[in-house]
């Protein structure tokens, strides 16, 4: 949701925030580029995500069935909620912690918050690099630090953006991000990908090249 790609074209969906690069100007490193348009050219056949693994940063906030962001005050934490996927959560930890010193890399990475006005700043580190950034298959590297913005300008839109810092994958920083659309009465329901997964066979790439 940085940028889309369709049928070779750019395309930037009515959703992505004005200030959102162009492909062109992502500061890819060269080897990294080629990755991404290997995935685009593949029609994303690889995803992680269709074979029920975990999506951590921005790819959680534009999954199927939506999010939920639960804030607990009592145990200083506030949760994100995934329905689809593999039905998981993602915790930031937002009693002024820091991060640990020996993380071990994982799909979520550690995140930790503070809010900033209305605005839900999440710094997080700490990921194991196996899934990819946006469903779009931006990729990045274990030594990825990515900050996020969310906040809501008005009842019914949720902002999420993002800043990209990993000198494994890009040259600088950069970043981007979208709006979401408040669905009213779309509650979290049961849903385990695990348990009828049709994604993987379907994911099979252009027809040209099977």
């Amino acid at each position: 949701m940085f940028f889309e790609m369709t049928n070779g074209k750019e395309v930037r969906p009515r959703s992505s925030l004005p200030t959102n690069p162009s492909l062109k100007d992502v500061p890819f490193k060269p080897e990294f580029k080629e990755i991404y348009l290997k995935r685009h050219a593949a029609l994303q056949a690889d995803d992680p995500h269709t074979r029920c693994k975990p999506s951590g940063g921005p790819r959680m906030f534009h999954t199927p069935y939506g999010i939920e962001i639960v804030d607990s005050p009592e145990t200083q934490e506030v949760f994100v909620l995934a329905v689809g996927a593999p039905h998981s959560w993602r915790v930031i930890y937002m009693d002024g912690r820091e991060h640990p010193k020996d993380l071990k890399p994982s799909w979520y990475g550690h995140s930790v918050g503070k809010w900033e006005g209305d605005t839900l700043v999440v710094d997080s580190l700490g990921y194991n690099a196996r899934a990819w950034l946006t469903r779009e298959g931006v990729p990045y590297t274990p030594q990825l630090h990515l900050t996020e913005r969310i906040s809501r300008p008005n009842h019914n839109t949720l902002r999420y953006e993002a800043v990209v810092d990993d000198p494994g994958a890009y040259t600088a920083k950069w970043g981007g991000g979208w709006n979401l659309r408040w669905g009213e009465g779309n509650e979290p329901f049961d849903y385990l990908c695990q348990e009828n997964n049709r994604d993987p066979g379907r994911m099979t790439g252009p027809k040209d090249k099977q």
